[in-house]
């Protein structure tokens, strides 16, 4: 089996950017968890579902078809066969994903997906509960952290509408959601090198986990 990395960390971490640069200078797949929690979250919306209501996400948590492109270079997300990349990054996604994230049939059905995707390996994995629940396995399991003004500057970078004050606000709100949830909580995973990618530029970042990449395939022989 190729090597799997596995990283998880709170948003604006850094760990979209480090994956995807990882996965890229070693010729890796990629696989954006969040941005299938953040899918299914925008058709919820889409049709009107009451996504504070966890009975009503849960009955239809089935029904969208998901489909996550794998190339760091160009990532890609459909849902129903509509490329849902720049919606599900908007404020209104923003606000709802984790109420949505929160309910054990949409994670069921994702963990399910994410480990079909993971396949055989040879993949950069990224989310909140990789290296614990989708990934335990993993030969490489990161934990990326970052101070929060740090974080609030990357997510409004990444996201439309938004300002860093609003977004810094939301950020804690989401990781206190995320860590307290009774599903797969937001927590660093047994075996999990801690990374706060604070004082590092990106090409730093990327340049330290794909060192201990290669020093797992060295080992592993993979």
């Amino acid at each position: 089996m190729g090597v799997v990395v596995a990283m998880d960390g709170p948003s604006g971490s850094g760990k979209s950017s480090s994956a995807r640069g990882v996965a890229t200078r070693l010729g890796l797949r990629y696989l954006d968890t969040g941005a299938m929690f953040r899918a299914v979250t925008w058709w919820m919306l889409e049709r009107g579902v009451d996504v504070e209501d966890p009975r009503a996400v849960a009955a239809l948590a089935e029904e969208p078809v998901l489909v996550s492109g794998t190339d760091p270079q160009a990532p890609t997300i459909t849902v129903d066969g509509t490329d849902v990349a720049g919606p599900i990054r908007e404020q209104a996604v923003t606000g709802a994903v984790s109420a949505v994230s929160t309910v054990p049939e949409v994670r069921t059905r994702l963990l399910r997906e994410q480990r079909s995707i993971i396949g055989d390996g040879d993949i950069v994995v990224e989310g909140r509960d990789i290296g614990t629940v989708v990934a335990p396995d993993a030969d490489v399991k990161l934990y990326l952290t970052a101070d929060p003004a740090a974080r609030a500057a990357r997510r409004t970078a990444e996201l439309s509408g938004a300002d860093v004050a609003a977004t810094e606000q939301d950020l804690v709100r989401r990781d206190a959601i995320d860590s307290g949830r009774a599903t797969a909580p937001l927590r660093m995973a047994d075996g999990a090198l801690h990374l706060d990618t604070t004082p590092f530029t990106l090409d730093e970042v990327v340049d330290q986990i794909v060192a201990l990449v290669q020093q797992a395939r060295a080992t592993t022989g993979g």
